[in-house]
């Protein structure tokens, strides 16, 4: 074969060659084919990210709804009200979810009214994307632990004994209702765990006389005490009226559920704005009838308790009178939760009024051990609340009392027109309302002056003998002497104490009896009556009951609320008090029972401890 050289081949084989070698240097020194492949890296490493992402949200779904599965049947299982076995219910629930394969553990931990159950479940995921780089299965995880159980609960039962209570059957259905709770709580915790207060309002609330004496409360609330449970007590106690129990808050204590025993307390007055009536003469003595603080052991607070029978005895004996005060109920029943009241409870505790059980409650609201719950029932809405205005609370009343003789007598003032008609003038003036007459002196402190003319008859001769010396006839002669005598009146008068007045006496007795006889009838009242006693109104009273009950959940404190036959308005301010819609129930009749048998349940609710 012959052989070519290069100038001898035809002249476009040659540039054909020339053409090629030109065009892969060029393709050597170009630069766009660079941007091109990184940006096809970059697609790839999105492609991966993205596909790791796509696995992973695919197990995360089957995740949570393993996790669900499992959360749902332990619950289920926990509670103490179904009778099937724990691991049957689980198993069951699985079942159900076609999940059978993934249960893999389940642990039953029984106890004194508490049941635990503990569960694990686990699946696995093909993955699409991460096989790519070696992965090729993600492990898919659930587990849980439910518990029932009631450790260190707190319940305070605020219940409705006003008036309106005592018709149609409300008063009778709330006892079988309040006692099947109290029975059902103690039956589902264990001994030492459990404390009920129950708090019965009407117009006011009465507390027992070994919780009250710790108090630094006062008629005047002005008495300065370092501590009330030590010697301050005792020194509240001698500005502190015995009649009854109660204190009269104000607007700014319902902002906070704290009942500091140090504090400066106000006690109410013992009276009655309603009835027509008078004790003091009686015997023995009356209080007066339908007071604003009722002072039977049916209507004092019950603290702190866990013993059934005692629990259900108490309510038995509550009885229906008076107004309502939903605030005054809800104020005292968180109160009795705030720890501010530890002391209180600790001085109970000494004088053997409260169980050793109890020692360190209220706990304090951030306990992860205890529950503190609320359940606040009425039949109406807020109506007034009466109380004594200021000027007649304490100190010297202008009524005097003589207790020997039961009389009245009131001081008037300053006689400047000789009323009494002693002939002065500018002296005191008192009426004696018993025989409608003035005096300068109440009736037993002053002296009776008084006249009797004494008769004296004497014998005389009227005609005399002088020849034999003797009297012929004899005669009688009568002369009258004047004897003036001044005594003491009987008995003595003592000015009456206006805390003393009241819790005798009632306003309306006193106006009728010992002004209206002399004074004008609209002035004795507007002066007596209408001045003396004053009120707060249903639209106060509202804005407090809201204020407590926001207090009481901002500590987290459970409210449950009931309107048993009760007005729009007042299912208003109970819905606006619970702690949510579902924690509020409008009930009639023997639908109470249900009510509390709902909240039973809801405070025994199962909770997720892991």
């Amino acid at each position: 074969m012959q052989d070519y050289k290069a100038e001898d081949q035809p002249l476009p084989a040659r540039k054909r060659r020339a053409s090629k070698s030109e065009w892969l240097a060029q393709f050597w020194r170009e630069e766009d084919g660079v941007v091109v492949g990184f940006a096809i890296f970059l697609f790839l490493i999105i492609l991966m990210v993205g596909g790791i992402g796509v696995d992973v949200m695919h197990s995360e779904m089957k995740r949570t709804r393993l996790q669900h599965t499992l959360d749902r049947a332990i619950l289920a299982a926990a509670d103490l009200d179904q009778t099937r076995e724990p691991n049957a219910v689980v198993q069951d629930y699985f079942e159900k979810a076609g999940m059978t394969d993934y249960l893999s553990d389940v642990t039953v931990r029984d106890g004194l009214n508490f049941r635990e159950v503990e569960a694990a479940a686990s699946s696995q995921h093909d993955t699409m994307f991460m096989k790519m780089v070696g992965v090729e299965t993600l492990s898919v995880p659930a587990s849980g632990t439910a518990v029932e159980r009631i450790g260190n609960l707190e319940i305070s039962l605020v219940l409705d004994v006003s008036g309106s209570m005592g018709s149609n059957s409300r008063l009778t259905n709330l006892k079988v209702a309040a006692k099947d709770f109290v029975q059902a709580m103690s039956d589902n915790t264990e001994d030492g765990t459990l404390s009920v207060s129950i708090i019965p309002y009407a117009t006011q609330v009465a507390v027992p006389n070994n919780l009250f004496e710790t108090l630094n409360a006062s008629t005047t609330g002005d008495v300065d005490v370092d501590t009330a449970l030590d010697t301050g007590a005792a020194d509240a106690a001698s500005n502190q009226h015995g009649y009854s129990r109660c204190i009269h808050f104000e607007s700014s204590d319902f902002a906070s559920t704290e009942l500091n025993p140090g504090d400066r307390w106000k006690q109410a007055v013992h009276f009655s704005p309603w009835s027509d009536f008078d004790g003091r003469d009686n015997d023995p003595k009356e209080l007066v009838s339908s007071p604003v603080c009722r002072t039977d052991s049916g209507s004092e607070v019950l603290v702190l308790e866990d013993d059934v029978t005692t629990l259900k005895n108490y309510i038995d004996g509550l009885w229906a009178s008076g107004n309502t005060s939903i605030d005054l109920g809800m104020k005292w029943g968180t109160a009795l939760l705030d720890p501010s009241t530890q002391d209180v409870i600790d001085h109970m505790i000494d004088n053997d009024n409260v169980s050793n059980d109890f020692s360190g409650r209220p706990y304090e609201y951030d306990d992860a051990e205890s529950l503190k719950v609320v359940v606040l029932m009425t039949d109406g809405k807020n109506t007034s609340q009466y109380y004594v205005h200021d000027n007649f609370r304490d100190g010297d009343s202008n009524i005097w009392w003589n207790d020997e003789e039961e009389k009245y007598s009131v001081y008037i003032g300053t006689d400047h027109y000789d009323d009494n008609d002693n002939g002065e003038y500018d002296d005191d003036l008192y009426y004696w309302p018993f025989d409608d007459t003035w005096s300068d002196h109440p009736y037993g402190n002053g002296e009776i002056t008084s006249s009797e003319w004494i008769e004296h008859v004497e014998t005389y001769c009227k005609r005399y003998n002088s020849k034999k010396g003797e009297c012929k006839k004899w005669g009688n002669r009568t002369t009258y002497e004047e004897v003036i005598t001044t005594v003491s009146e009987d008995g003595e008068a003592v000015r009456l104490q206006y805390p003393d007045l009241w819790a005798y006496t009632s306003l309306e007795w006193n106006v009728e009896e010992h002004y209206e006889p002399w004074m004008n009838d609209s002035q004795a009242w507007d002066d007596w009556y209408y001045d003396v006693r004053k009120y707060v109104g249903s639209s106060t009273k509202n804005t407090r009951t809201k204020s407590i009950c926001d207090a009481a959940k901002d500590e987290n404190i459970i409210v449950f609320t009931i309107g048993f036959e009760a007005p729009d308005s007042g299912q208003a301010v109970l819905q606006d008090c619970a702690s949510s819609d579902s924690h509020y129930f409008d009930v009639d009749g023997l639908e109470i029972r249900d009510a509390f048998a709902a909240i039973a349940t809801s405070i025994r609710q199962l909770r997720l401890t892991q």
